[in-house]
């Protein structure tokens, strides 16, 4: 399911930027520029306290403005406002409330979203007293809440309130618990049998035209001119007696390449097929694969933890060109290495070769993305491991690996209890992960976490009588 969105919406130096910062840099689960957002518009998924959302930060703007930019950075923000389920207005408390303000709350109350006020710059309880709140609480929005960005003060309330409105509850899974004889084997969630996956990639690199030959009709729009592909659609086939919905979704640019709203929009919707996608299908132009955007987008994928497929799309060109898969995949896995863990097949749209592979790996990845792993298995393997290549020593003293269990799925995510996590490398990290891919055959992204182990506190003995 697509986070809910929350909105930072204002006018200029107002410090929305500081407040979108200071939320996305403590305790962020994945903050990232969304490629394709124009000015000023960026998105960040948070973890807060175990409740998670998307937040976005618009461009500041004047409501009346006639300059072009200026008006490019309000439509940004109506959509922005658009595709929220709440609305934060950022005012300035030392200001007090302004003409520009006041219009922006009004385009704001037209809107219908749940409205806030975080009156920012507040940067202590004497600067808050000699504040005139009372304006702010004026606008009629409900909850006004005095802030420093700059300094961290207040936000926490904000974000309190914000989490009860739109209902979000903490995550109480394992993550939160100590590591231990408590890990045990997590429960089986019932999944759904159909697989969801998303079709996206630069501009012009065939999906439409993939998804077509996939479905064998033409049901979506093809043509030569990049960006025609507007929204997000999904689409039903069967192959192999099992149900797949494929999104193809607008060609994502680079950020400073979009101007217009409608694009904009596109890849908004682009981004939360993504996350409503088991698997994220990933097109490379055979002509020119693997340059910084085809880099950005499967990072993003890898990043919110989908199982990732590297379709090289247009491969007929690149057989006439002399080209061979295995000097592709070569070249590939050294400009991409940070996914060399996904699998990479070799398609035609045009000509439909290979083109029901994507279908075969997706649901081969799924059974992976959705498994559980018994928890004597994961220990066998974790002793193993051990036994053939200790950690390294942290300060003269060793670090003990002591038990593992499976603590969440899709992707998958294992406990580790430890004696001194904080001591093991990313070096470490790294051999432990690929011999785990290894022994069980993975291709998804997995994830470890690192806990400390903790005894149990004896009982003191009882006095003699």
């Amino acid at each position: 399911m697509p986070l809910p969105l929350v909105a930072l919406v204002g006018r200029p130096n107002v410090g929305k930027s500081t407040l979108f910062n200071r939320v996305a840099g403590r305790r962020a689960a994945i903050v990232q520029d969304v490629p394709g957002v124009t000015r000023d518009r960026n998105y960040a998924d948070v973890d807060w306290d175990g409740r998670s959302f998307s937040l976005i930060d618009t461009g500041g703007f004047e409501p009346d403005s006639r300059e072009p930019l200026m008006q490019v950075v309000r439509r940004q923000a109506q959509l922005a406002v658009d595709e929220a389920a709440a609305v934060v207005l950022v005012v300035d408390g030392r200001e007090g409330l302004t003409g520009m303000d006041q219009a922006i709350a009004e385009l704001l109350r037209r809107s219908g979203k749940p409205l806030f006020v975080a009156v920012n710059k507040l940067d202590t309880a004497g600067v808050e007293a000699a504040a005139p709140m009372a304006e702010f609480h004026g606008l009629g929005f409900g909850e006004v809440h005095a802030v420093s960005a700059e300094h961290g003060r207040g936000f926490a309330d904000l974000l309190e309130a914000l989490a009860r409105e739109l209902g979000l509850e903490r995550d109480a899974a394992a993550l939160e618990g100590s590591p231990g004889e408590e890990f045990g084997d997590a429960e089986q969630e019932a999944l759904p049998d159909e697989v969801r996956i998303a079709i996206v990639g630069r501009p012009n690199v065939g999906k439409s035209t993939f998804v077509n030959t996939l479905l064998g009709e033409e049901r979506l729009a093809v043509s030569e001119t990049p960006g025609t592909t507007r929204d997000s659609i999904d689409s039903v086939l069967t192959h192999r007696g099992r149900r797949f919905v494929v999104t193809d979704t607008a060609g994502i640019r680079r950020k400073r390449s979009i101007a217009q709203r409608v694009e904009a929009y596109s890849v908004v919707r682009a981004m939360r097929a993504m996350d409503q996608a088991e698997v994220v299908a990933c097109l490379l132009d055979a002509g020119e694969a693997g340059v910084e955007q085809d880099a950005r987008l499967l990072a993003m994928a890898a990043e919110k933890g989908r199982a990732l497929v590297v379709v090289v799309n247009k491969w007929d060109l690149g057989e006439r060109e002399g080209a061979t898969q295995a000097w592709y995949r070569s070249e590939l896995r050294k400009r991409l290495p940070f996914v060399s863990w996904a699998p990479m097949i070799f398609t035609s749209g045009r000509t439909g070769k290979g083109v029901t592979k994507l279908l075969d790996t997706s649901a081969r990845l799924v059974e992976q993305y959705r498994g559980r792993f018994p928890t004597h298995a994961l220990n066998e393997l974790l002793e193993n491991v051990q036994t053939s290549h200790p950690a390294p020593l942290a300060r003269g003293r060793p670090v003990k690996l002591y038990y593992m269990a499976q603590v969440g799925s899709a992707p998958p995510m294992f406990a580790m209890q430890c004696s001194r996590p904080e001591a093991i490398g990313d070096d470490y990290k790294r051999f432990i992960e690929n011999r785990f891919r290894e022994a069980f055959g993975l291709e998804v992204p997995i994830r470890f976490l690192y806990k400390e182990r903790t005894r149990a506190r004896r009982r003191a003995p009882s006095p003699p009588r």
